[in-house]
């Protein structure tokens, strides 16, 4: 597919697109408006221990938009992996976009979403459209994600997938993830196992692994 995929912050107005994607990839089990507004709540300002992006494409044969200045009250601080610091607000409007965040000839494609509590990341979700497989795009995300969770200073990172996805899986154990367990019915309402996978020291695994365009 032509175009160019950039990643970066997940902002409110994302929620939308976001959750549109999320509805079509995870029918049975999508995450609430709610829920994602809650995330990106701990996403911002001294205590942030969150970190959500998503990766926007955009058509080569689009034209560009000439984008407005910074909204008022300064450009955001920085925090780790690049966590703005100050709290969302009414006057954090997107830039040369619209109310979905996409500016003309672009779309959400992936997002992803990393806790870090106490020396250990979460990986919260990952998610690529289905037009989207293949591109590497997957390994991109889960590589912003690790990158964040060296910000954190996270001593490790866990995760879990459905026993039924051996396609994450394989991406997963490419970045040196490993199986340490399993939740019964994690996955509702088909009561779908989850298996349980943890990786050590996301810095090195980072820095260590090609990533192919698998995923």
């Amino acid at each position: 597919m032509t175009g160019t995929v950039r990643i970066r912050e997940m902002r409110w107005w994302d929620i939308a697109p976001v959750l549109e994607l999320e509805r079509a990839l995870f029918p049975d089990d999508a995450w609430s408006k709610g829920l994602f507004w809650s995330e990106l709540a701990h996403a911002r300002g001294a205590g942030a221990n969150r970190r959500y992006v998503v990766a926007e494409w955009t058509d080569p044969g689009a034209a560009p938009e000439t984008a407005p200045g910074p909204a008022e009250g300064g450009a955001p601080g920085s925090g780790p992996a690049g966590v703005a610091g100050r709290h969302m607000s009414a006057t954090d409007e997107p830039t040369g976009a619209g109310a979905s965040g996409a500016g003309p000839g672009s779309r959400i494609v992936g997002y992803a979403g990393l806790a870090a509590i106490d020396g250990t990341g979460d990986v919260q979700t990952i998610a690529v459209a289905y037009d989207h497989w293949g591109t590497g795009l997957g390994a991109r995300l889960l590589t912003e994600l690790l990158a964040t969770a060296t910000a954190f200073e996270c001593r490790e990172v866990l995760l879990e997938v459905r026993v039924d996805n051996t396609r994450a899986q394989r991406l997963y154990e490419r970045f040196g993830f490993e199986p340490v367990g399993v939740r019964r019915g994690y996955y509702q309402p088909g009561n779908v196992d989850a298996l349980v996978m943890r990786l050590t020291d996301p810095d090195s695994a980072v820095r260590g692994t090609p990533h192919g365009p698998e995923s």
